[in-house]
């Protein structure tokens, strides 16, 4: 229910911004990465403004995973070690189950009243 309003309320907007933006915006630009060389910089990459936008938005995108993905890395690591744990008392209780099946499978001997 909250992904579905989050995505209608953030994702749709957004990626109907970044549409008109990239229709707007087709001239090419030049994005300058030598804050040193501002007359003639050594590294410029010239292209469409909006590859740049789109660009930028992808490159937050995979940051943003990652960055998700290291911050969650104790709660898999504690869900595995569960998950194992979970798995060893199964084994334990088949294991003590089907002794317990073949003790009473047992044919059981008559006690004899003591004389």
């Amino acid at each position: 229910m909250w992904r579905k309003l989050i995505f209608g309320f953030i994702v749709v907007p957004l990626g109907v911004v970044l549409i008109a933006l990239a229709v707007v915006n087709r001239k090419p630009v030049q994005l300058n990465l030598d804050p040193f060389g501002a007359l003639d910089p050594t590294i410029a990459f010239e292209a469409p403004l909006f590859l740049f936008l789109l660009g930028a938005f992808a490159l937050g995108l995979v940051v943003g995973g990652i960055a998700t993905w290291a911050g969650q890395g104790k709660w898999r690591q504690l869900a595995r070690d569960e998950a194992r744990e979970a798995r060893d008392w199964r084994r334990q209780a088949d294991r003590l189950e089907k002794e317990l099946e073949g003790l009473d499978a047992s044919p059981r001997r008559a006690r004899l009243p003591a004389d």
